[in-house]
């Protein structure tokens, strides 16, 4: 079996979307203010950190309804609470998996229209937008959501950001 634009997007979806559900349960473990978490930023003219992982969640469920030529769920942007962005990570990780991988064929070349709230937009193939726009959209926004819990202190590292891959499956040499 050939690797495939499912193969590079719904389980790489699933995998950060799963770590950031442990980052935030890290954050609260430690006693982490909640409340001055949920309004972090690393500068004053960004969105906050709420926005961050409503952000990475939207682009997840967003490429793969678009390259699986299916509909995304609506998610407002209403979270309030770490417990919240969690069930927002869980059903996004939900919808993923509720999308089969065959919907996938045929996406790398499929055409996908991007528009924006002002009417601008991008014109991709498939494996174009996933490429070039819809993982590294998506990996800002985990990356910045990683970067706001350790600029406030949460105690993790790259092992947090890459626990999908679990503990080193190669012995030192005894």
């Amino acid at each position: 079996m050939s690797f495939t634009i499912y193969d590079a997007s719904a389980p790489v979806f699933i995998a950060s979307l799963t770590s950031m559900q442990a980052w935030l349960d890290k954050a609260l473990g430690e006693g982490k203010d909640e409340a001055a978490l949920l309004a972090a930023r690393l500068a004053p003219d960004m969105r906050p950190f709420t926005a961050q992982i409503q952000m990475a969640s939207d682009s997840a469920k967003g490429a793969v309804a678009r390259l699986a030529g299916v509909d995304a769920p609506s998610m407002p942007d209403t979270e309030a609470s770490f417990a919240e962005l969690k069930d927002r990570c869980q059903r996004t990780i939900d919808f993923i998996r509720s999308v089969d991988r065959s919907a996938f064929d045929g996406a790398e070349d499929r055409q996908v229209e991007l528009k924006f709230p002002n009417g601008s937009g991008y014109r991709f193939k498939g494996g174009d937008y996933l490429t070039g726009f819809a993982l590294p959209n998506f990996f800002f926004h985990v990356t910045t959501t990683y970067a706001l819990l350790r600029a406030e202190g949460v105690a993790l590292g790259k092992p947090d950001f890459l626990q999908h891959l679990g503990p080193p499956n190669i012995s030192a040499a005894a």
